[in-house]
């Protein structure tokens, strides 16, 4: 069926081969005429607006000419089916020396032009997990103080154990004296989901990201999540920070925003993350 379907939309005939790399959704090697490589994701119709978000994440961040990405070949529904094609690209691990490009263009992503307020114009999702990203009145640390706490930590808190709710909205409350050293963060488009398994490098050291879900939202955010998971090469650090000098608070903050994403996992996967994400929490009340 899948070499069908590509076969109407890119002409010529084209063999697919299953790779089974992904826990949500399917995804192939496809490989067509005269050389032509793609790289394909697949699911239901049903979840069609998961692989159009994306597309759209994919999409946005390259228009911002900072980061590569994979492009997006073409995105569309084939007998029930939802197909992502995208740019076959040959990767490795970005490894020490990619560290500083990686910081350098990281940086440039966070500090290019964006939309002044916080959100983004489509919900999307971060994993399996639906994310809401309706767009705040403004850009003031109020607006996003509300957008942390409305479109992020509430709804990952909701249906989990009583005492991670409550712990959660004890540091919503206490979210401004987070921020009394004046950080103001200024919105910035970001990756959304920039752990180390979402990032690698050409052969020629380009670093390269994907998979991502996409918001205007504070830069911190991002980072956060990079040391959660994983983490970039030292020479990521002193690059970045060339480019777009951190806040003195950033360290105080970053449980917060790693906590946005152990609340999802707990979500996912339930056991050690939320009790990971549960004493984090008690941790940023006390």
């Amino acid at each position: 069926m899948l070499h069908r379907a590509l076969s109407e939309h890119f002409p010529g005939d084209w063999r697919c081969q299953a790779l089974n790399i992904s826990g949500l959704c399917e995804t192939w090697r496809a490989e067509g005429p005269q050389g032509a490589r793609l790289f394909i994701k697949t699911l239901p119709q049903a979840r069609a607006a998961v692989l159009d978000a994306e597309a759209d994440g994919l999409r946005a961040l390259a228009a911002a000419r900072a980061l590569r990405v994979p492009a997006v070949a073409g995105v569309f529904l084939h007998e029930g089916t939802a197909v992502l094609a995208l740019e076959w690209l040959d990767l490795k691990p970005l490894g020490d020396a990619g560290g500083a490009a990686f910081g350098a263009a990281l940086a440039a992503l966070h500090t290019a032009e964006a939309p002044a307020r916080y959100g983004w114009s489509r919900g999307n999702w971060l994993g399996a997990t639906p994310q809401d990203n309706a767009w705040t009145a403004g850009d003031g640390l109020a607006d996003w103080l509300g957008f942390l706490a409305t479109r992020r930590l509430r709804p990952l808190a909701q249906g989990l154990d009583a005492a991670l709710v409550d712990a959660v909205e004890r540091l919503i409350a206490r979210l401004p004296a987070l921020f009394d050293d004046g950080h103001v963060p200024r919105p910035s488009l970001i990756h959304g989901d920039l752990w180390s398994g979402n990032w690698g490098a050409l052969a020629d050291g380009t670093p390269v990201v994907f998979d991502p879900a996409v918001s205007v939202s504070d830069a911190e955010a991002e980072l956060a999540m990079m040391e959660l998971f994983g983490a970039p090469p030292p020479a990521f650090w002193p690059a970045y920070r060339a480019a777009a000098p951190l806040h003195g608070g950033y360290v105080r903050r970053r449980p917060v925003y790693q906590l946005v994403h152990l609340l999802n996992h707990a979500r996912l996967f339930g056991g050690g993350y939320a009790r990971q994400a549960l004493a984090v929490a008690q941790r940023l009340i006390q």
